[in-house]
């Protein structure tokens, strides 16, 4: 049996996996289903169709699963399923929200693995959310946004709807992010500039000597070379095979770029 506090209200319903433990006054829905290690604190709220992995910890008073507050999506609705799909070993800390999907994307929040989420940070609908991502106090990503793996999020930033920020990339505190963010590139400010690529982050995950100075190349071709977006990505795409070790880095550059709908910060 999962360790469940007497004040707790857990639907008969929900399946929880026998080495769950559900603080005090936490409620739980129908819908959800709990895998094995996870933690739910003190007056945490659960609920809609939320599936959540193993070994992940809700601190106190986050709210998983509600519906979306997407205005249009009660006149819009026409009974799609939606849900919320949450990997392992998350922390989430207090006051959190994470919606659940809507119908005009694939009706889908996701939030990947090993992520440290502090608190107030808030995922819209259809957010997916990367893995080894760090989202400081505050962050709010609106509805739409995807992040890509090991992105950084100061604290108090605002992300827009439909925004990309890729992976390595760092926003800066209170950023306020209406275009896309490249892999790799530091951005802050206000209004929001590309700064310098994330080398720390970068060195702490064992990116060698050789990488860094492709990366920091195709940092110069996109900000620092008076190049138009279109020469950039074809000055990049002729860096590919100078340093074979970097050619996925080069990729994931290009295929990022190719797909920027909102324009990129530059």
């Amino acid at each position: 049996m999962a360790s469940i506090h007497a004040t707790a209200l857990v639907d008969p319903a929900a399946e929880l996996d026998s080495t769950v433990t559900v603080g005090p006054y936490a409620v739980i829905g129908p819908q959800v289903r709990i895998g094995a290690g996870t933690t739910v604190g003190p007056h945490c709220v659960i609920e809609g169709r939320t599936t959540i992995g193993r070994d992940n910890r809700f601190y106190q008073f986050s709210s998983i699963g509600a519906p979306s507050q997407d205005i249009w999506q009660d006149a819009n609705h026409r009974g799609e399923v939606t849900e919320l799909v949450i990997g392992d070993r998350n922390t989430v800390r207090e006051f959190c929200t994470f919606n659940t999907g809507t119908h005009k994307e694939r009706g889908v929040t996701s939030v990947g693995h090993d992520n440290w989420i502090m608190a107030y940070v808030h995922i819209a609908h259809d957010v997916q959310l990367g893995n080894h991502c760090v989202l400081a106090n505050n962050a709010t990503l609106a509805g739409h946004v995807h992040v890509g793996d090991w992105a950084t999020i100061g604290g108090l930033s605002g992300v827009h709807q439909f925004v990309k920020i890729g992976a390595h990339a760092m926003i800066g505190f209170q950023g306020h992010v209406a275009q896309d963010v490249p892999p790799f590139v530091t951005v802050d400010g206000n209004p929001l500039a590309a700064r310098a690529v994330n080398l720390t982050g970068l060195r702490r995950r064992g990116f060698s000597a050789e990488r860094q100075a492709v990366i920091k190349q195709m940092y110069k071709l996109l900000y620092r070379s008076g190049l138009t977006l279109a020469q950039a990505q074809q000055a990049i795409g002729e860096l590919k095979g100078t340093q074979p070790e970097a050619d996925g880095d080069i990729d994931s550059m290009l295929s990022f770029l190719a797909a920027a709908e909102r324009g990129i910060v530059r």
